[in-house]
């Protein structure tokens, strides 16, 4: 998997965290830098370690799925990009202007699932995991941050567009691997 690839998958996982951030910083009256540090920890933290879990896990049964990685990469992909889309399309979230551990760990575990599944993906195309998760929590972290003060000047404008494109990406992502591996294109 290339760099441009995996900034392509790091940006489309960061759309989570991104959209949630924007909701922070739509809470906050008086924004502050600690806001956007915290948002950008915490996220770029989970969304580093949960796919290195995921790795983890999918190297145990690495040996069993090595015919089929391709399509669980597909699947997997399309299922969190469709997910993506369809939350995109739901009602807005409470907006909460605390940024406590008791507020935030659910909000990064919650934005990080999709990346534990995207760790099990990496173990079936032999990513190496931890330049991939390292780029992953990065550009989660600057994008949680930027989402903190987009929120906090723009409002909720952009939080269904940010998980709208999140998604497709990681859909196209995943179809790109099938049919990279089908022979039908190759890049």
């Amino acid at each position: 998997m290339s760099l441009l690839e995996l900034f392509i998958i790091a940006v489309g996982l960061s759309m989570d965290a991104f959209a949630v951030s924007i909701c922070k910083g739509l809470s906050v009256q008086k924004l502050k830098i600690k806001h956007a540090l915290i948002a950008g920890l915490y996220f770029g933290g989970f969304q580093l370690g949960m796919p290195v879990i995921g790795y983890l896990l999918g190297i145990q049964f690495e040996q069993l799925i090595t015919s089929v990685d391709h399509w669980i990469a597909f699947v997997l992909l399309g299922l969190i990009g469709g997910n993506m889309i369809k939350e995109s399309f739901g009602k807005p979230e409470e907006l909460n202007d605390k940024f406590n551990v008791k507020t935030m760990i659910p909000l990064a575990i919650a934005t990080s699932i999709d990346a534990l599944a995207v760790g099990v993906t990496f173990a079936c195309l032999n990513v190496k995991i931890i330049p991939a998760v390292s780029l992953i929590g990065a550009t989660t972290f600057i994008l949680s941050a930027i989402g903190i003060k987009i929120g906090n000047v723009f409002g909720a404008k952009f939080k269904s567009k940010a998980e709208f494109i999140g998604g497709a990406v990681l859909i196209l992502m995943g179809l790109k691997i099938l049919l990279e591996h089908l022979g039908i294109i190759s890049f």
